[in-house]
């Protein structure tokens, strides 16, 4: 009789308290397989590590293998280590069949019996490795070009997952992704807190914005937030800038009187005029500089030297001159962009927050503000499982968050 097909793992860190034991053990008999448990070691104290050494058993081949698979993206490592396999792509933009598709978190590959971290990382990239360099990295699929040597399969790859640690404690205040009917103020201090800390340390701060900051008359709350230094990084889309620009120029945003709350007459023009200003001038900074545009995100922006990427759709009018129509551009310079950032603010925007939240890895902090849950929900099962989801409307929660950074400031001053 054949014996079972079966394989050793192991699995080291804080595998208890943040959950990444019994995730594995759940991956195990979801997929139809068994598992023994030979050793297991658990820390004493707060920060010690814990130890475990499974034996996986599964009814066939390639059943382990799938099981294997799942494994290790959640952190457990082949007991009997191997280089990892590697195969030359043969076309531009296409990986070679049978690749290994990254998740974002941290992750190394073997190469001639060294473990090598993988720069870049990204969910849903492959991994190119540099025999004669000595690195790997994660480029997406549509940056593949021909001879580059790419990691097949799962072997010789290790992935460590996000565990518990002192800097994620900020974000204690809620035991699930989305908040719905927790404390808001409590959310936002701890926002703030986040906000705070980064603007005195290395880290970045990115914004990833929608137009319903300037619908909900937001625009100049967040305008006040760059003049304090608390934005490194704009991204959004053609309609934020457009629309702050209309308000700026005619006081409107869709047509509508953000002071009165009523419908201008002819204000159905006021952004495609606002378009044709900016495009007649040569672009937004143009616009600055001549004095034209006086107010505004877009404004503050330029004024403070805060990077902007805005990335078009095919829904765009115009568009401004700024915008990256070519969406593997803009996904390019968001990439370039991102390397430094540490925290990701993003505001009342289904379509970038997913965009963005696809590019970033699992230990930059990221803090989603929609009206809508699904935004969030939306994130965490596409991947960003390190989302914070704070379910509210973005007007209320820029002014609270606004006054906190103020308290935050006097009390740091003090």
């Amino acid at each position: 009789m054949a014996p079972t097909p079966h394989a050793e793992v192991e699995v080291h860190g804080h595998i208890i308290d943040s959950l990444i034991l019994p995730k594995i053990l759940d991956a195990i008999t979801a997929s139809g397989g068994t598992f023994r448990i030979d050793t297991i070691t658990i820390g004493e104290q707060r920060d010690d590590p814990s130890y475990a050494r499974l034996t996986i058993e599964a009814p066939t081949e390639s059943r382990l293998r799938e099981i294997l698979r799942n494994v290790y993206d959640h952190g457990a490592v082949a007991v009997e280590a191997h280089d990892c396999r590697l195969a030359a792509a043969d076309i531009a933009g296409a990986f070679p069949d049978g690749f290994y598709s990254t998740t974002n978190q941290r992750t190394e590959v073997r190469l001639d019996g060294e473990w090598l971290p993988v720069a870049d990382q990204e969910m849903d990239c492959g991994i190119c490795v540099d025999r004669r360099a000595g690195t790997a990295r994660c480029v997406p699929m549509s940056e593949v070009e021909p001879g580059e040597e790419y990691v097949i399969g799962h072997r010789g790859v290790r992935v460590f997952p996000v565990e518990r640690n002192e800097s994620s404690a900020s974000f204690e205040f809620m035991n699930s992704a989305v908040s719905t009917e927790k404390p808001k103020a409590v959310a936002v201090r701890q926002v703030a807190r986040k906000l705070f800390e980064t603007r005195a340390g290395d880290g970045e701060v990115l914004v990833v914005a929608g137009p319903a900051v300037v619908h909900t008359g937001s625009a100049p709350t967040l305008c006040e937030l760059i003049r304090r230094g608390y934005v490194d990084h704009l991204f959004a889309g053609n309609a934020l800038a457009v629309h702050d620009m209309e308000r700026a120029f005619f006081g409107t945003s869709l047509g509508v009187h953000l002071d009165r709350g009523d419908i201008v007459e002819a204000g159905h023009e006021h952004h495609l005029r606002a378009i044709n200003r900016i495009r007649r001038l040569g672009g937004i900074a143009q616009a600055v500089a001549q004095g034209t545009l006086k107010e505004g995100i877009m404004y503050e922006c330029i004024r403070h030297q805060v990077d902007f990427v805005l990335a078009g759709s095919i829904r765009d009018d115009g568009p401004l001159p700024e915008v990256i129509t070519d969406v593997l551009e803009a996904q390019r310079e968001m990439r370039r962009r991102i390397r430094r950032v540490t925290f990701c603010l993003m505001l009342a925007t289904t379509l970038h927050s997913i965009a963005v939240g696809n590019l970033l890895p699992a230990w930059v902090d990221v803090v989603c503000i929609d009206i809508n849950p699904s935004t969030v929900i939306k994130l965490s099962d596409r991947g960003s499982f390190q989302t914070i989801g704070i379910v509210t409307d973005v007007a209320p929660f820029l002014l609270t968050l606004s006054a906190e950074l103020e308290r935050l400031e006097s009390s740091s001053a003090t």
